[in-house]
């Protein structure tokens, strides 16, 4: 995998990376995608003030990034 998510990077730069992890974040309760505030939080801090499990968002992105490249390589 090139790109791999941590917990300390900034939402902006992890939708950056790719704008469809938008979908992942949202899915995990995280609607906040679209807020200013998305643009210098890090992963931690924005699952916290979420009550989400930052551990299982780096997770469930990391997964998220490895199907879309295992897609692309199949295409």
């Amino acid at each position: 995998m090139d790109k791999k998510i941590t917990k300390d990077m900034i939402i902006g730069e992890i939708l950056q990376i790719n704008p469809n992890m938008a979908g992942v974040l949202m899915a995990g309760g995280m609607h906040c995608v679209t807020c200013p505030a998305s643009q210098a939080e890090s992963l931690t801090e924005a699952c916290y003030v979420h009550g989400i499990d930052p551990d299982l968002m780096e997770a469930r992105l990391n997964a998220f990034l490895k199907a879309m490249e295992e897609q692309q390589a199949q295409a």
